[in-house]
């Protein structure tokens, strides 16, 4: 299934260039066009699921997989210590392609890359409620 809309269904398509890096049946992986770093891989299902709720197990599990091939070879073409792995649900997340992707970003000491979140605390007993209501919400 494909979104006629969606972009990464056209460059899974080859209806839109892209520098391929890796593709199997079920996942095509290709270098970001708008890297935070050089190497920056996105990893996507060629089926069209939207975000990582959407998507049927099996589907993830074919794109870890897949991330576990190409990251290391990324590390080993771009002379990178260590990487980023990441995935955004949602326009409030900062999801901008609405297609399920990974992101695979190399990483160097001093690199300059920040993701710029600040780190809060819970008050007294809020770690506690809020863990009661998401074990609620699932069920148990």
């Amino acid at each position: 299934m494909s979104d006629p809309e969606c972009v990464f269904c056209k460059i899974v398509a080859g209806e839109v260039p892209s520098e391929r890096l890796y593709e199997d049946e079920a996942v095509v992986a290709f270098l970001d066009i708008a890297p935070i770093s050089p190497g920056h891989t996105l990893v996507v299902p060629r089926s069209h699921c939207r975000d990582l709720l959407e998507a049927p197990l099996e589907v993830v599990g074919a794109v870890v997989r897949a991330a576990q091939k190409v990251a290391p070879a990324v590390l080993r073409a771009t002379g990178a210590e260590g990487f980023n792995f990441f995935q955004f649900n949602g326009s409030c997340a900062g999801q901008v392609v609405m297609h399920l992707h990974f992101h695979i970003v190399p990483r160097r000491p001093g690199d300059g890359v920040a993701f710029g979140w600040e780190q809060g605390k819970y008050g007294e007993g809020e770690m506690a409620a809020l863990g009661a209501r998401i074990r609620q919400a699932l069920g148990g």
